[in-house]
C-alpha cells in the first residue's frame, strides 16, 4: 500500500471493510486511502480488482472518499429507519455498470455471456463495493452490522456468528486486549 497503515479486512462485508478504510478517533485517526495509488491496492487487495497496470485515474483518491462517507451515512441512517441521500453511491452505480456481451468460444463451439468492465475510470473501479453496499442495504439484517465495542475502536464488522454475540472487531486484537483490561479489573477490585 502506498498507505503506511494496512487497511484492516475484519468485517465479513466489501463495503463494510470499505468503510473501515478510515478508522481511529482524535489523534489516532488513520486514513488508508491516501492517494489514487492505495485505492487500487485496496481494491486489488479485497479481490475485486485483478491486474491493473495503468496510472489511477484522475479523482479516484476523491470519489473514493466522498463514497466512503456516503456509504457510512446511508448505513447509518437505515439501522436508524431514517432516510438518507444516495447520491454518490448512485453516482458510481450509474457510471460504472458492467457491459454484458456475449462472444464465440470456439473450443466450446458456442456462445458464452462475457462480462466487462465499461472502462477504468473511477466509477468503473469503485462499482464493486458500491454493489457490495446495495446488496448490504437491501439483503442483510442491518442489526447484524455491529461496531466494535472497545472503548477506543470505531471498526465496524458484520457478525456472521451463530450466536450473533461478536463484541469486537477481532479477537486476536481489539477482543483480547478488552478480556485483559477487564481482567486486571477484576483482580485489582478484589484485592
Amino acid at each position: 500500500m502506498s498507505s503506511k497503515i494496512a487497511p484492516p479486512f475484519i468485517a465479513s462485508n466489501l463495503a463494510i471493510d470499505f468503510i473501515n478504510t478510515q478508522f481511529g478517533v482524535g489523534d489516532e485517526r488513520q486514513e488508508c486511502l491516501d492517494d489514487g495509488s492505495s485505492v487500487i491496492e485496496w481494491l486489488q487487495q479485497a479481490g475485486v480488482l485483478s491486474e491493473y497496470h495503468e496510472s489511477p485515474p484522475s479523482g479516484l483518491v476523491q470519489l473514493a472518499r466522498e463514497m466512503r462517507e456516503n456509504m457510512r451515512d446511508l448505513l447509518i441512517s437505515a439501522q436508524q429507519g431514517r432516510p438518507a441521500d444516495p447520491t454518490v453511491v448512485n453516482y458510481v452505480l450509474e457510471r460504472g455498470y458492467h457491459i454484458e456481451k456475449i462472444e464465440w468460444q470456439p473450443t466450446a463451439s458456442a456462445f458464452q455471456k462475457k462480462t466487462v468492465k465499461r472502462n477504468m475510470e473511477s466509477e468503473s473501479l469503485l462499482q464493486p463495493v458500491a454493489w457490495a453496499l446495495v446488496q448490504l442495504l437491501t439483503e442483510e439484517d442491518l442489526q447484524l452490522v455491529k461496531e466494535c465495542e472497545a472503548s477506543d475502536c470505531v471498526l465496524l464488522f458484520h457478525d456472521q456468528t451463530k450466536s450473533h454475540r461478536r463484541r469486537w472487531c477481532s479477537m486476536a486484537a481489539c477482543g483480547n486486549r478488552m478480556k485483559a483490561a477487564a481482567h486486571r479489573a477484576r483482580k485489582k477490585t478484589s484485592t
